[in-house]
Order: C-alpha cells, then sequence, then structure tokens
C-alpha cells in the first residue's frame, strides 16, 4: 500500500476559502518525493516527503497538494529499477485521475538529468511533469529548495505547461528534459541548455514559456514500458588519450545489450576506441557514438560502420534513451532513427 499524505484540511480550509464564501478550485497537483539535497539536512536524517512540502505552506496558495514519497535516496544512488517504478507510478496516477493538472518530481541534482530524460520518453500524459531539487540543504542559510519546490508546482499547475515534456525547474528557470546538463557544483544557476536554451521562467507574476521542446517525448514517445520489469544492461566507455581499446573488448566479452563509448569532439576518437569499437561491432553489440564536448552535435554519418550517432546528446542521456530503445527493437537502422528523433 503507498503511503498518500493528503495536506490538512486546516491548511486547505485556511487557503480556500474567502469572505465572500467559496473560492474557485484550486489545481490539483501529486508531488512524488525521492529524497536528495532538497530533503537533506547537514546533522539530521533527511525530510520525509510529507514534511518537505508541508514546510512550504505557500504551496497551499496554488494548489491542492497530495505527497507520495516514492524512495528517499541521494540521486547519486538512484538506479534504473527505481527510474521504472517511477515512471510506472506516474502513467497509474494520470491514467486514474483526471482531474490531477500536473506532477511535481522532487530529486537531488546529480542524477535529475537521466531520471528526467527517462520519463520525458516514457511518461504517456501531456499533463506537466516538473523535476525539481536544489543546490543546498534544507538547513542552511539561503536555501533554495523551498522556493524550487514553489516554483515547480506553478509550473505543474498551468494549463500552458501541457505538452511541453518533462521539465526542470531550479532557481527559476524552466529547463527540458532532453537538453539539460548540470553544469556546476555549488551554484544554484547549475542547470543550462547549451545548445538550445531553457524553455522559460517562473517569474513572480506568471510563468512564461519562450520555446517547445523539439524532439519526439512523451504523448508521441514510442516507447511502451509499464510491462518492463528490468532495462537492459548498457555501461558507458570513456576514450581518452592513449586508450587502447581494452574497455570497450572487456565489456563486448560480457555482452551487453549496448555500449556507449563517449569519445572526443565531433565523434572523433582514439585509434585503441576504433579499435575496441569495430570488434564490439562484429560480436552485433549496438554501439552509440557520444561526445564529450557539450556543445553542438557530432555531424555526419559514423566513422565506424555499424555504429549509432548520439548527435547532440551526451553520454548519459545516450544510455538512456539506448535501454528504453532496446526495450522495443536492436535493429541498427531502427536505433538510428530513433536516435535521430528524440
Amino acid at each position: 500500500m503507498k503511503n498518500i499524505f493528503l495536506v490538512t484540511s486546516a491548511f486547505l480550509l485556511l487557503f480556500t476559502l474567502s469572505v465572500s464564501g467559496q473560492a474557485p478550485e484550486k489545481p490539483h497537483v501529486v508531488i512524488l518525493t525521492t529524497g536528495g539535497t532538497i530533503a537533506s539536512r547537514s546533522d539530521a536524517p533527511s525530510l520525509e516527503g510529507h514534511a518537505l512540502v508541508q514546510a512550504v505552506p505557500q504551496i497551499l496558495d496554488y494548489a491542492t497538494v497530495n505527497v507520495e514519497e516514492i524512495t528517499r535516496t541521494g540521486s547519486s544512488r538512484i538506479t534504473p529499477e527505481i527510474w521504472l517504478r517511477l515512471g510506472k507510478r506516474i502513467n497509474e496516477i494520470f491514467s486514474q485521475d483526471g482531474t490531477i493538472n500536473g506532477i511535481v518530481v522532487t530529486h537531488g541534482t546529480d542524477t535529475m538529468e537521466e531520471t528526467a530524460y527517462y520519463l520525458n520518453l516514457v511518461v504517456k500524459d501531456d499533463r506537466p511533469v516538473v523535476m525539481v531539487g536544489s543546490m543546498r540543504s534544507a538547513d542552511v542559510i539561503s536555501a533554495d529548495g523551498p522556493s524550487n519546490l514553489l516554483q515547480a508546482v506553478r509550473v505543474a499547475t498551468k494549463e500552458h505547461s501541457k505538452n511541453r515534456g518533462v521539465m526542470i525547474v531550479l532557481n527559476d528557470e524552466i529547463n527540458s528534459a532532453r537538453d539539460a546538463w548540470k553544469t556546476d557544483n555549488q551554484r544554484v544557476q547549475t542547470f543550462r541548455s547549451i545548445d538550445h536554451g531553457i524553455l522559460g521562467y517562473a517569474d513572480p507574476d506568471t510563468i512564461i514559456f519562450y520555446r517547445n521542446p523539439s524532439h519526439l517525448h512523451t504523448v508521441n514517445s514510442i516507447f511502451q514500458l509499464d510491462t518492463i520489469e528490468a532495462l537492459p544492461e548498457v555501461p558507458i566507455v570513456i576514450d581518452y588519450a592513449g586508450f587502447d581499446g581494452s574497455t570497450i573488448i572487456q565489456w563486448a566479452n560480457r555482452h551487453p545489450a549496448g555500449i556507449v563509448v563517449q569519445t572526443f569532439a565531433g565523434g572523433r576518437m582514439s585509434s585503441g576506441a576504433l579499435e575496441g569499437i569495430q570488434r564490439a561491432t562484429e560480436e552485433g553489440i549496438p554501439i552509440v557514438i557520444a561526445s564529450r564536448v557539450p556543445g553542438g552535435r557530432i555531424p555526419g554519418s559514423p566513422s565506424v560502420a555499424g555504429t549509432i550517432l548520439a548527435r547532440d546528446l551526451p553520454a548519459h542521456k545516450a544510455r538512456v534513451l539506448l535501454m528504453v530503445a532496446l526495450a522495443e527493437t536492436s535493429h541498427k537502422e531502427n536505433l538510428t532513427s530513433i536516435f535521430n528523433q528524440y
């Protein structure tokens, strides 16, 4: 039985009644919590889901809220198993309740990009799903978590937030799950969409969008993973100056479902990586070539026959897409088409 915490009726009464009578019904948002810095405290256990939300009562100015704790862990320990559980739960909530305006997921920032991109591929609804976290713990001066959570809820309530894919909201900025990179270990403006720019802002007076995601997502995605119990194994191998390719060959000998190789700018690679990739493709293992450079895509055609280009996806997101895609197909041409569209 999942623990669902409904914010107290006293709070709801306070914020939904006015002197002139019953106020208009507020939007309904579900908040799914997973832990991370937004819930962490320096010298105490992390806040559980409903306590995290109750610490920001201003949320009730904008929405009626249900809170459910999925897990309570730092995002460096998030696993594909948690992705599956979270994705299935979001689809279940949306399918069971048409009155819900949106879902907010609290999450640590270390792997937020990967979880968000996974959800961007598998959520089957056009209503907003908003990922939110913080760079500062809940009990430090100038903690950014409360403001971030409030803005995420505001974004999730808006009708014009629909059909924009999964979004990441921090520092009043709205980024696409596909495009966002964590770019700083300390600063609150850590998430940036390097090539495409942010989607919009959570300003004090309004939620404003300047663009839509340009790649397929959510309701337009082909991926159906509700019945999948485990995602296939896909490692990432990093190329470097003087690399002998042995790590790729070692992985190929283990016969994973696929391999992502993070190479140099533009997909150029060392001679060792070239040899290792050729060996792996001879074994029939799908190989995706990604670049370690944040900006720009890998142009042209693959330099190694039989491989797939990640284009502008970084290696960690290319891995997510390959894992999800391999649940549908292992055919090279199909995988290439998927990487071109997603």
